[in-house]
């Protein structure tokens, strides 16, 4: 029995930044793996399993689009933090007012992605697989989410539903899409790894994280 997943996401705006522009936003042509996974995540996350993006459909024409956005200038300080929780009193806060500055964005418009996963057990006694999967299905399907999914910032928001068939693409032929970035890697410290996909037909096959061609 196949215990994968397919998901159709879809929205107004996305930007999945890349992160060797340090100022202003600019968005990968299209979704990132570890995009996929959190909008897996935000539906159906247990410690026992570990979601794995398989292949990550591209059904819209990529259109860019730029925008101006309010953001805050500044994070709240660590020693900021830990001094509240000892003594209990001291305020965590920032005055959006006093901290607000405008950045330029290139997102993407009118995105539709389909996205194939699997997932993997984390060496749990919990591994029942028929489980897990008609529990995200179920959840999917409802449109039950722990957080609602977003498409790579919290602002642009993600519809979703399951399917069985992937929608027909606009995209044909082939296209190098460049480095992108695959996902952190949390048992090596956090590090950032990268890979070169490339779309075919609207498709793109997904590498696993410990896979060649897959580089810090």
């Amino acid at each position: 029995m196949d215990y994968g997943v397919r998901l159709k996401v879809w929205g107004e705006y996305a930007c999945f930044t890349r992160p060797e522009m340090k100022v202003e936003r600019v968005s990968y042509d299209v979704m990132t793996p570890s995009a996929a996974r959190g909008i897996l995540e935000a539906i159906y996350w247990k410690p026992a399993i570990a979601w794995v993006i398989d292949r990550i459909h591209v059904l819209n024409p990529i259109r860019f689009s730029n925008i101006r956005r309010n953001e805050v200038a500044s994070k709240v300080a660590v020693g900021t933090v830990k001094k509240a929780i000892n003594d209990g009193r001291s305020p965590v806060e920032i005055f959006i007012e006093d901290d607000r500055q405008q950045r330029a964005a290139m997102v993407l418009r009118d995105v539709s992605y389909v996205i194939d996963a699997h997932f993997e057990f984390r060496g749990s006694m919990d591994n029942n697989q028929a489980k897990h999967k008609e529990m995200f299905d179920r959840r999917a399907a409802k449109g039950q989410c722990f957080h609602h999914p977003y498409l790579g910032c919290r602002e642009f928001s993600a519809a979703f539903e399951p399917v069985e068939e992937v929608p027909s693409s606009y995209h044909r032929g082939e296209k190098d899409l460049g480095w992108m970035l695959h996902d952190i890697d949390f048992e090596k410290n956090m590090e950032a790894k990268f890979f070169r996909p490339v779309m075919r037909n609207g498709t793109i096959e997904v590498p696993q994280l410990a896979a060649k061609g897959v580089i810090p």
